[in-house]
């Protein structure tokens, strides 16, 4: 019989838990956490980056849009127009996306003397690259998996630190709240990760559960449940994986493939006729002008807003700049408004630079929790051992843990199948071979 109580069975089961979810997470939690924060201030780098293209000189007549275009063409031979971008101001240079053997390049022209100032792939622009990093580790379709994996365990790893931290019989603040400074340096770190963790928790979970939906499995897991529940409502205009999930898609986060049949070259003078209808529409910029895939098709105007709410798609007629629809994002599907909200506050856009200093610091904390914690581990595991906690006398799962931990793998598939490969390796493998089960701290203390 065991002489250990129920309660510390689970307090240890819940730290092994909380150790392997942490050891493996934090590498990816440092490196989300600072890319993720370069991310968040996209809109002031990117302005900075581009400002020698913001301020030209507006002497003389603007030249129409035909001209523009056929400009950034000719810098780009034998490319074709994909996109082009409304001015803001009339002393920015215009920015043309022209598609060139299956990649896009942003071309700037100034808009009177249809001078090219300058030529980039939209992929390596700085800030798509930081894009990559932060999503798929610029690895592609298994950098979006490892980063799902470490997002799933980054979720268990919260949870099971809130368990760990929750207060039992204490008194006062310091140490649950507050670090206490004047208990040596085992207090002092113990105390950093514990209310680091618990400062930042709500904001974590909010920020990996916003970021799923560009996750490579989770996001084609999301899709693939609307299809067989019938409320999946157009093309969404955020990226799967690091790709759009449609060919038109079109947003800050696209990967701009271009198409994979030649569109038909506009007619002279339906950009112009396109862009005068635009303009007094009210569509948050930047505002994205996209010629038809076919003959007669109308074009596709979409905002690229940073804030998403603020977003709208449109379409009209090129030959007589009819308005022949339009959607707000108060007409779409409620799940695309609850994402778009969410991607809006996880990019940092929602609520302007009040929310760019809230991820910021949210950021800053998990680095701060992600550190305080290898450093614990480092201090603490014994020589030549991983230092995981022993293994008291297993508690007894009850109905409604199984169906929490089932609710949670049925709403995060990579949890659940990693949990399970995690399991059968142990018991299967790990635990067979006399070296490994002492080095993982496998064997059971007695009792």
């Amino acid at each position: 019989m065991s002489v250990h109580a129920p309660g510390t069975r689970w307090y240890n089961a819940v730290w092994r838990w909380h150790f392997y979810a942490g050891l493996f997470c934090i590498p990816f939690v440092i490196w989300l956490a600072l890319t993720g924060s370069i991310y968040l201030w996209r809109p002031q780098i990117e302005a900075w980056l581009d400002r020698p293209y913001d301020h030209l000189a507006t002497d003389g007549p603007v030249a129409s849009p035909d001209a523009q275009v056929a400009a950034a063409r000719r810098a780009v031979p034998g490319s074709t127009l994909r996109k082009y971008v409304l001015p803001e101001r009339d002393d920015q240079a215009v920015r043309i996306l022209v598609a060139d053997h299956g990649a896009d390049k942003r071309v700037y022209v100034d808009p009177h003397s249809l001078a090219v100032l300058k030529v980039a792939t939209e992929e390596t622009r700085p800030m798509r690259v930081i894009f990559h990093l932060h999503g798929e580790l610029l690895a592609g379709a298994v950098g979006s998996y490892l980063v799902e994996i470490a997002a799933c365990w980054a979720i268990v790893m919260i949870l099971t630190g809130v368990y760990l931290w929750w207060p039992r019989g204490r008194k006062g603040l310091a140490g649950l709240l507050y670090p206490r400074l004047s208990g040596g340096q085992r207090v002092f770190w113990r105390d950093i990760h514990a209310t680091a963790g618990i400062w930042v928790s709500v904001f974590a979970l909010f920020l990996i559960l916003t970021g799923l939906p560009w996750a490579k499995g989770w996001g084609s897991y999301l899709g693939e449940v609307r299809t067989l529940t019938g409320t999946a409502s157009g093309p969404v205009d955020w990226t799967i994986g690091g790709k759009a999930p449609a060919a038109d898609a079109m947003s800050g986060h696209a990967d701009h493939r271009g198409m994979t049949m030649p569109a038909p070259p506009p007619r002279p003078g339906e950009l112009a006729r396109v862009i005068a209808t635009v303009r007094p529409l009210g569509v948050a910029p930047p505002v994205l002008v996209s010629p038809p895939k076919r003959a007669g098709a109308p074009w596709k105007i979409s905002s690229d807003a940073a804030d998403r709410p603020l977003r709208s798609d449109l379409k009209i007629d090129g030959a007589t700049g009819r308005l022949v629809n339009r959607v707000d994002f108060a007409q779409r599907h409620w799940i695309d408004r609850t994402i778009g909200y969410g991607v809006a506050a996880h990019e940092g856009a929602l609520f302007g630079i009040a929310n760019q200093i809230l991820g910021t610091l949210t950021a800053l904390l998990l680095i701060a929790l992600a550190a305080s914690g290898a450093v614990m581990w480092w201090r603490r595991r014994p020589i030549g051992l991983l230092g995981a906690p022993i293994p008291l006398s297993r508690p007894r799962f009850g109905v409604a843990l199984v169906a929490a931990i089932g609710a949670l793998g049925l709403y995060l598939p990579l949890f659940g199948a990693t949990l399970i490969a995690m399991l059968a390796l142990e018991w299967i493998v790990l635990r067979r071979w006399r070296v490994t089960r002492q080095w993982l701290g496998l064997s059971r203390a007695p009792g």
